[in-house]
């Protein structure tokens, strides 16, 4: 007890420095969505690294959370590539979102190849953003994902099912989407404590 007593003296008498966790740096790349960005310790997507958004299925506004972002990028010159989408984009749909269709890249490619190619747009330092949708991807896979972003100093999207919520993932965030409430769930973010509670935003928008 005695001990306990004196180091409470030279803690509040100065005499000892208590470190405190430093801040996380602002992101230079805010979400879009004020409300997730004040969700979120950095204010943004977190710069150069892995990002999974986790989907019960397609549809429930999934490229609604991205597109600001990706308005803003490609609007800057930024090029923005999507590999093996699981849907063609539609054009109008993208550019009445802002997009820039002049700097958006798809690339069709197998479940195996696709992986491969979203590393090596990530390493390459030469897109803004890179959007993938992996089936069949372990955590070896994701660390190599989340090394590459990185490296390439690039934002890295990877779109899974939301069963996979239950599995660790070395990403720095993960949101998962939810239908029914139209709703965003920070699952796991790096660099600070984020609130569990959900953040509505309109289907539709």
């Amino acid at each position: 007890m005695g001990a306990v007593v004196a180091l409470d003296t030279l803690f509040n008498g100065g005499q000892v420095w208590k470190g405190r966790p430093a801040p996380p740096a602002a992101s230079p790349q805010p979400t879009g969505h004020a409300a997730l960005d004040a969700a979120l310790p950095s204010g943004g997507w977190p710069e150069a690294a892995l990002t999974e958004i986790l989907i019960a299925g397609q549809g429930v506004g999934e490229l609604h959370l991205l597109w600001p972002a990706l308005a803003r990028l490609t609007q800057a010159g930024e090029r923005v590539v999507l590999v093996a989408p699981p849907h063609v984009p539609y054009p109008q749909a993208w550019q009445a979102a802002g997009v820039d269709l002049r700097q958006l890249s798809i690339i069709k490619a197998c479940e195996r190849e696709a992986l491969w190619a979203a590393e090596q747009c990530l390493r390459s330092g030469s897109c803004g953003a890179v959007l993938c949708w992996p089936k069949q991807v372990d955590d070896r896979a994701l660390r190599r994902l989340q090394v590459a972003a990185e490296t390439g100093r690039t934002l890295a999207f990877a779109y899974r099912s939301l069963k996979e919520a239950i599995n660790p993932s070395p990403a720095a965030l993960r949101i998962a989407i939810d239908a029914k409430p139209a709703q965003w769930r920070v699952l796991k973010c790096r660099g600070g404590w984020v609130s569990p509670a959900p953040i509505a935003f309109a289907a539709g928008h």
